[in-house]
């Protein structure tokens, strides 16, 4: 079947939740995918970080075909062999005490909730059912009615309420805004370190200093959500490093996966993850030895390639290029590492089109910016080769 019948197909049949580019992906490996007519493509969306360690990545490909010839789910109803050694590899990885592993980050994020709250109500003495969690507008965590309940984004709302309340939303990168808002009943401080989907914003130098001190100041707990930003996507391990704070609590995702499948996981002490009891949390797929085998050879790929250090360096190199381009629309190019943001005082959907039409798959968010976020595993050359596409279509 060519594009367009395929395509047809998946309007005919599928809910129309998204609307994506008119491109249908057959086949993928590194930084390169293809159509089904064999039209070859530079992937610059990385499928919103998930894939970090590229498209396929022949080591992790192996370590899950080696898995899928062992066992694949077990539940949690009994231990597998592959679990206890994601759980020791992503702790000492992250440097925290204690890791639950789920699927999804939406998933992690309502099992971070989950986790504030009861530490909240369990061990700092917050009144039942009183708990409330600092969150910053702009945000994106997930598409969950718990956590649509925090987003300012309307659309996101529309038609799906009543919402969970006990949250407050605050103006994101401002401190004083948090402190003023904190109460005796603020079990948590929630944000990502650089708003991803709200287009790339990030905060003043000094933000995530600031929210550590309040978090100790008022013994709140804070939580990072680096489900995009993680997993040496921003040029460190962690976003968080940039500012050489350690959250009390991380979200991990999408590249934790390595590309194969969904394996998240949320991070924090004993202290705080220790409320869980038999009974209180779980999830059937979570912990699975088909997923954790993945995750452990995805962190390892991080690892043992400096992905981190790749994304530092072409990231510089990147943005760099992209300030010199001649575009009389462009407001500013910000990012860190390889997660690029290029504002736009004009709509960007049809500049990501024209890319498309050039071989080049980037994504518009928030209207305005376009997202350049490849796979880690670029190279220079290919940077080149994607930004001499760049400017045909940016200064054409």
């Amino acid at each position: 079947m060519n594009s367009k019948e395929l395509i047809r197909i998946n309007d005919e049949y599928g809910a129309h939740n998204y609307h994506p580019l008119p491109i249908v992906i057959a086949k993928a490996e590194r930084v390169w995918v293809w159509d089904v007519e064999g039209k070859k493509y530079m992937d610059m969306l990385s499928s919103y970080s998930a894939l970090n360690q590229g498209h396929r990545h022949p080591y992790i490909v192996d370590i899950a075909k080696k898995q899928l010839d062992k066992v694949t789910l077990t539940s949690r109803a009994f231990h597998n062999d592959q679990l206890p050694l994601f759980l020791k590899k992503v702790c000492e990885f992250s440097g925290f005490d204690m890791a639950l592993p789920m699927n999804t980050g939406a998933e992690a994020v309502e099992t971070a909730l989950k986790a504030v709250r009861k530490w909240g109500y369990k061990v700092k003495g917050v009144e039942n059912d009183k708990a409330e969690i600092i969150v910053a507008a702009n945000n994106f965590h997930g598409r969950t009615i718990t956590i649509i309940s925090f987003t300012t984004e309307e659309q996101y709302k529309d038609g799906f309420g009543p919402f969970t309340p006990g949250f407050k939303i605050v103006k994101y990168g401002d401190a004083e805004e948090i402190e003023k808002a904190i109460t005796k009943n603020t079990v948590a401080i929630m944000v990502e370190p650089i708003q991803g989907e709200g287009g790339i914003i990030i905060p003043e130098e000094g933000y995530l200093k600031k929210l550590r001190e309040l978090a100790d100041k008022n013994r709140v707990l804070l939580v990072l959500d680096e489900i995009q930003t993680g997993l040496a996507r921003t040029g460190k391990n962690f976003a968080f490093e940039w500012e050489e704070i350690k959250p009390d609590m991380v979200i991990l995702g999408k590249a934790l996966g390595g590309g194969i499948m969904p394996v998240s996981a949320v991070l924090s002490s004993k202290e705080v993850l220790g409320v869980f009891n038999p009974g209180d949390h779980g999830s059937t797929f979570g912990g699975n030895p088909l997923g954790a085998a993945v995750a452990i050879a995805a962190l390892e790929v991080i690892e043992n390639e400096k992905l981190a250090e790749r994304a530092n360096e072409l990231g510089n190199y990147f943005m760099d290029q992209l300030r010199k381009i001649d575009n009389p629309h462009i407001t500013e190019v910000r990012g860190r590492g390889l997660l690029i943001g290029l504002e736009l005082d004009v709509p960007a959907r049809e500049y990501a089109e024209k890319l498309m039409e050039e071989g080049l798959l980037c994504k518009e968010t928030h209207e305005k910016v376009i997202r350049f976020a490849p796979p880690l595993v670029i190279t220079k050359e290919e940077i080149d080769w994607a930004l001499d596409r760049i400017k045909k279509i940016l200064e054409g």
